[in-house]
């Protein structure tokens, strides 16, 4: 046996996506390159670890098994990664966290200080959409997740970050004839929302049905930064977080829109399944929060008390 720890890292990929396509996108590779791993890995082995049938990639009984070897070898690089510091009387281990897309804005300023405290610590964090956020958190691959609205099928603990205000937006040309005349409608103008599940996409939806806005051109995008960029191209108005639009506010390159029912005010709510098991990282990081939220904020987060 010749395997490499990336090889290892490959083919768990492969068979968490069971796409070799997929797995080179997680992992940032190309796809021949996966192709190529995963041919080198398999030529270690006799028996088959995948088969293709039709177009869709299958792990065998045996890939699985070898599946569940590579875990814990790695699982066990990762361990033996943090032994020296460890040693040395230092706080070690990683801190996963999967982040909704807007959460970008809010989560790295919640973790600087607690990691240059603590260099032992490793950071894994996903930025991705609400579903695969909370998909995260239900198979327990993460220690904590970031939304702004709290799971109904999941038990689950919280500790609240900060509030969350959304406004009406659009390009400055866009909104000029709403802003000089108060009696025009939304009806008429087209609008950009999220992707299906979106919490955002959920209170705009809200939103609308309470004004009894009839929508005759709907944009949909997949993220906050695609919508964003849309309403800065003037191609609609959007109810988006505040948080994420500092600097176009700044430029005057996005205008808000004031409307009565808005700003819509929800919370940045770090959770957790209820009854988890924290590695002493985790916990250390609970506890920083809870010493340090207000301070955070007070650095970071002053120019949200204007709008």
């Amino acid at each position: 046996m010749n395997y490499t720890l990336n090889q290892l890292n490959i083919f768990l990929k492969i068979t968490e996506f069971k796409s070799i396509t997929k797995a080179a996108e997680a992992l940032y590779l190309t796809q021949p390159a996966v192709s190529i791993q995963l041919k080198n890995f398999q030529d270690q082995f006799e028996i088959p670890l995948t088969e293709v049938i039709g177009r869709q990639l299958y792990v065998t009984n045996f890939g699985e098994e070898i599946a569940e070897a590579a875990k814990r070898i790695l699982a066990e690089v990762e361990t033996m990664k943090h032994k020296g510091p460890a040693f040395k009387g230092q706080l070690t281990g990683r801190l996963t966290i999967a982040v909704v897309s807007t959460g970008k804005y809010v989560m790295p300023f919640f973790l600087s200080s607690f990691l240059k405290q603590h260099n032992g610590v490793d950071l894994v964090m996903d930025v991705t959409n609400r579903y695969q956020v909370l998909e995260s958190l239900e198979k327990n691959e993460v220690d904590f997740a970031l939304v702004s609205v709290l799971p109904d099928n999941l038990k689950v603990e919280k500790i609240t970050l900060m509030e969350n205000k959304l406004f009406l937006v659009a390009n400055p040309e866009l909104a000029k004839p709403i802003l000089k005349d108060k009696r025009k409608t939304f009806e008429n103008l087209p609008w950009i929302y999220r992707e299906e599940g979106s919490a955002t996409r959920q209170s705009m939806e809200r939103f609308i049905a309470n004004k009894q806005i009839k929508i005759y051109k709907k944009t949909q995008l997949t993220s906050n930064e695609a919508v964003k960029q849309a309403v800065l191209a003037g191609l609609g108005f959007s109810i988006m977080p505040l948080i994420g639009l500092k600097n176009e506010l700044n430029k005057n390159e996005i205008e808000i829109v004031p409307v009565k029912g808005l700003p819509i005010k929800t919370a940045w709510n770090l959770i957790w399944l209820k009854g988890k098991k924290f590695s002493p990282a985790a916990l250390a990081y609970l506890d920083f929060l809870t010493n340090n939220i207000d301070e955070v904020i007070n650095t970071n987060y002053k120019w949200l008390e204007d709008y």
